[in-house]
């Protein structure tokens, strides 16, 4: 009975069995039918995206550099652009200053800045060889009149001598701290009577000779037009002539620095007469200056005194004006020209070389940064050493 039962049972099972074997098989393969192609799509998509990859990449590998090549372009024009409005900016401002004149004359030389009008009614000013700014004080009236009694022209001869010969020769001075004062009025009255003065928009004071040298070359570029500019302390004798000639030889040349050129020691100490507080700008302890001319005299052409009068404000001020000076043009295209005649010593030398047909420009003592007691020896100077009243009138120039 029971194999019986159990043989009955599995028959019945059977076609179940066969029906759900049947229906797995189909399940399974209508599932492959469906995943094959979903799965072809798939790689096709995904090829697809990885050449649609590959050609971005490409495109961008080759127009990454053009690109590049673009901005390195634009900013060299840029920079370019830049350097020519730098330029331009340079050669508008010393068109300023050479137009900065008054277009009457004064009685006085003092100077007020302005624009000098394009019109008919404005005269061109006249080419002169040089001007010559005689550093002077308040207190140094005696030192005046004694360069005036030797070797500086003098009423209706200074204004002839601008004239024939394109020597412009004053006395340079600025004010005094306080409006009005005594010493303006003293040096308006002086004026007056001698018409020998360039009056500067600058404070006098012994610790700014370096801004008013500035303030000179400034101030004589914008009234004269001159090949040279020179500078020249009120206690050193010249020869007017022999500067011209010396100064005419030098003509031909468009940046000129000429002078008795040194190199003194830098000196930290403030215990002496010419302490230098920013002398750690020029190197080690103990180091030299670079080459400068000596502050007693000196001459700068044309281009380099219109360079100073364009860049005044950010021309940086040492405590010595020579050195100042020296490093307004050190870093320039500039000639040094080292010429010991414009620093002869006092009798015998300037004598000796004067006999010896060697006639000196300048003559001072150097113990004393100039003529040692000027007022009273500058007499005896110009008769032992000068070159006659009439040299600058027959100079060759």
């Amino acid at each position: 009975m029971k194999n019986r039962g159990t043989r009955k049972i599995s028959v019945i099972w059977i076609p179940f069995f066969c029906l759900s074997f049947f229906l797995f098989g189909m399940i399974a393969t209508n599932s492959r039918l469906w995943l094959v192609p979903e799965s072809d799509g798939q790689v096709i998509s995904r090829r697809r995206h990885e050449q649609e990859l590959q050609i971005v990449s490409e495109d961008s590998s080759i127009k990454m550099p053009a690109e590049k090549k673009d901005v390195i372009t634009a900013v060299y024009r840029t920079h370019e652009a830049i350097q020519s409005l730098d330029k331009k900016i340079t050669m508008l401002n010393m068109d300023l200053v050479e137009a900065k004149n008054s277009p009457e004359m004064h009685s006085s030389d003092s100077y007020t800045p302005a624009i000098e009008s394009s019109g008919k009614g404005s005269q061109p000013k006249k080419k002169m060889l040089m001007v010559i700014g005689i550093n002077t004080a308040f207190s140094s009236r005696r030192r005046r009149d004694s360069v005036r009694e030797t070797w500086m022209p003098r009423g209706e001869k200074l204004f002839q001598l601008e004239r024939e010969k394109g020597i412009v020769v004053r006395f340079m001075i600025g004010h005094s701290a306080t409006s009005n004062s005594i010493l303006d009025r003293a040096i308006d009255s002086e004026d007056a009577l001698h018409k020998d003065f360039l009056r500067l928009e600058h404070i006098e004071g012994y610790h700014e000779l370096s801004a008013k040298t500035k303030s000179f070359f400034s101030t004589a570029v914008a009234r004269w037009d001159a090949d040279f500019y020179v500078k020249i302390d009120d206690d050193v004798h010249v020869n007017l002539g022999m500067l011209a000639t010396t100064l005419a030889y030098h003509r031909s040349k468009p940046r000129v620095y000429i002078g008795c050129m040194k190199s003194g020691p830098v000196l930290s100490s403030k215990s002496v007469k010419y302490h230098e507080p920013e002398y750690w700008k020029f190197g080690e302890e103990g180091n030299k200056y670079f080459r400068h001319a000596t502050g007693q005299i000196y001459a700068i052409s044309k281009d380099l005194a219109t360079y100073m009068a364009v860049n005044e404000p950010i021309l940086h001020k040492y405590a010595n004006e020579d050195v100042s000076l020296g490093a307004w043009l050190i870093g320039l295209e500039v000639e040094h020209i080292d010429d010991r005649n414009m620093c002869c010593g006092t009798p015998p030398d300037c004598e000796w070389k004067a006999q010896a047909g060697n006639v000196c420009v300048a003559s001072f003592d150097w113990s004393c940064s100039g003529i040692c007691k000027s007022v009273e020896r500058i007499k005896h100077v110009h008769e032992k050493c000068g070159e006659g009243n009439g040299a600058v009138w027959s100079a060759l120039i």
